[in-house]
């Protein structure tokens, strides 16, 4: 099986921002063809993986046990692992079966497919391959129907987490009770063979904390941590978590100064919100207790390093462990949420989740402390961005925008657009070009479709 391993001279490649792991894109033949611009960036670069904030490094050394070196080099390996990744998910279609990053530098990406032809593709890509037996649209599906039944049943309060596990092919019900996760098995109707219980003590729970705090107030009371500033037109404010307020309900800061007020909240279902603030308020691109700047939206994969910041506990990191999990809580079931292994405590929810310098999600709720460890759920970004018309604050990107041709976009076709929030496989065009997104994230100027290779592939 194929091992990525570093390329000689890291050191002097991660300075330049350029590739670190020799094997992650592959050749120069296995690789999609992509439009012909001088000094294309590398995901790293597009990224800005060198730019991850001094006090997320720390955290990262903290937390995952690793050296100075190991940690700028998996914030690097992970974001070319994404770009890699992004282009083999189009390549393998309905065959694609997961896929997530291993070792202390996320020097492995193992991409799992039902179709055995496919692993000759995604070898010569770098990556690992696995054969299994269910694909992710057929997992995910089986996932959907346990949420479906887990809003009727009592059974979901026993059995409170739901995802798909592509390490081992199947939906993974998480059960304080296995019974429990039998009977709402058998309510959804999914064969059980599709599905393994793991037997826990965790019951998660939400991270409001009513004793106040020094991040921000709600105004019926109560402490929750700021998100990712955000623009709407010209109005400025921050997504956060839902279960923090409702629409209409003020907010104060961190100084008690009056801030601003919910415009849209959801809990359950979702948990995100947004609060538009007054004149008193700026946004900036800047995470608490860190001089770095947040560059973008692009999610990070199963595997990756990702870290939290929060009024309670300040930056605390771990690795993503699922994306679009379901989690019952107490006031019912929130789906979408990501799986992580990042403690968190009361007074974190709605702090910000961020892998290298790009946004991941704000905190939603979870189990255990920073003391014992836990599992800590975040909502994604990019879908609050999405609901509620938002722009991520960003430092903006380091590649300067670019011009596009004067012939005219395809008609019939969706021309690219700066603020919006695109997904895996949707096809845009730019300057009279069709293009198709490799990974989610939120447009912005710079980030054009043939300034990046890493987030977009040229089809026609």
């Amino acid at each position: 099986m194929p091992k990525l391993s570093p390329a000689a001279g890291t050191a002097a490649l991660l300075a330049a921002g350029t590739l670190v792991l020799s094997g992650l894109v592959g050749t120069a033949a296995a690789r999609p063809t992509v439009p012909s611009v001088p000094h294309a960036p590398s995901a790293a670069e597009t990224l800005q993986a060198d730019r991850a904030p001094a006090g997320l490094l720390e955290a990262l050394r903290r937390d995952l046990g690793l050296t100075a070196e190991q940690t700028r080099r998996r914030l690097a390996n992970e974001a070319e692992a994404g770009a890699t990744l992004g282009r083999l998910r189009l390549e393998l279609g309905a065959d694609h079966a997961g896929s997530w990053v291993a070792g202390a530098e996320s020097g492995t990406l193992t991409v799992a497919t039902t179709d055995r032809s496919d692993v000759e593709v995604i070898e010569r890509a770098g990556a690992r391959a696995v054969v299994v037996d269910r694909s992710l649209g057929e997992l995910e599906a089986a996932r959907t129907r346990l949420d479906r039944a887990a809003r009727t049943s009592a059974a979901a309060l026993d059995a409170p987490v739901r995802y798909v596990d592509p390490k081992r092919n199947k939906v993974v019900v998480e059960a304080v009770d296995p019974a429990a996760a039998a009977k709402l098995v058998e309510a959804a109707g999914v064969d059980p063979a599709a599905v393994a219980v793991v037997r826990t003590a965790e019951r998660p729970r939400t991270y409001y904390d009513l004793r106040g705090g020094d991040a921000y107030y709600m105004g019926g009371g109560g402490r929750c941590s700021i998100g990712f500033p955000v623009t709407r037109s010209a109005t400025q404010g921050f997504v956060t978590a839902g279960h923090c307020g409702t629409a209409g309900q003020s907010t104060s800061g961190y100084n008690q100064v009056a801030q601003g007020t919910f415009q849209g909240s959801t809990f359950p279902g979702r948990d995100m919100a947004w609060v538009a603030v007054n004149a008193n308020w700026t946004a900036t691109a800047t995470v608490a207790s860190s001089s770095s700047q947040v560059a973008g939206s692009t999610q990070a994969a199963v595997g990756a390093s990702i870290c939290r910041s929060g009024s309670t506990t300040g930056w605390r990191c771990g690795t993503v462990q699922q994306h679009n999990t379901s989690v019952t809580y107490q006031e019912g079931t929130v789906s979408g949420v990501t799986r992580t292994s990042v403690c968190a405590e009361p007074g974190d929810s709605g702090g910000s989740f961020i892998s290298g310098s790009q946004a991941q999600g704000v905190t939603s709720g979870g189990s255990g402390n920073c003391s014992s460890g836990g599992t800590t759920y975040s909502s994604p970004v990019n879908p609050i961005l999405s609901a509620y018309g938002l722009t991520l604050k960003t430092a903006g990107p380091t590649t300067p925008p670019t011009t596009p041709p004067t012939t005219p976009p395809d008609q019939g076709s969706t021309t690219w657009a700066a603020g919006t929030v695109y997904q895996p496989g949707a096809t845009v065009t730019y300057g009279g070009v069709t293009y198709r997104c490799l990974q989610q994230h939120q447009a912005q100027g710079g980030w054009e479709p043939p300034n990046v290779p890493a987030l977009w592939q040229r089809v026609a």
